[in-house]
């Protein structure tokens, strides 16, 4: 994970979705069209982005997460139970 990293999935965050050419006319972001779309691909393979198809992209709740500082993008596992989203699981529940 890079700084740019960061910023292109805060940006897409704020904004709902994002593509290379869009993102390269943010101020905030200072690299290259081809550089972001490399990145982008590698959030992709990497679960915290989703492509649409014709070079827009959406965040996952991975990526969500890791932005919240509740996921470890290079271990792909959330942090100290940040998973339990929807409550704890059948195992967890069956230990009462």
């Amino acid at each position: 994970m890079t700084l740019w990293d960061d910023r292109l999935l805060e940006v897409i965050r704020e904004e709902d979705s994002g593509a290379p050419t869009e993102l390269s006319d943010q101020d905030t972001i200072r690299v290259s069209r081809q550089h972001i779309s490399r990145r982008l691909k590698k959030l992709a393979e990497n679960g915290l982005l989703q492509p649409l198809g014709n070079g827009v992209y959406v965040i996952t709740e991975e990526g969500e997460a890791y932005l919240d500082g509740e996921y470890d993008a290079e271990a792909g596992a959330y942090l100290n139970g940040a998973d339990d989203r929807n409550g704890p699981s059948a195992s967890e529940t069956s230990k009462s």
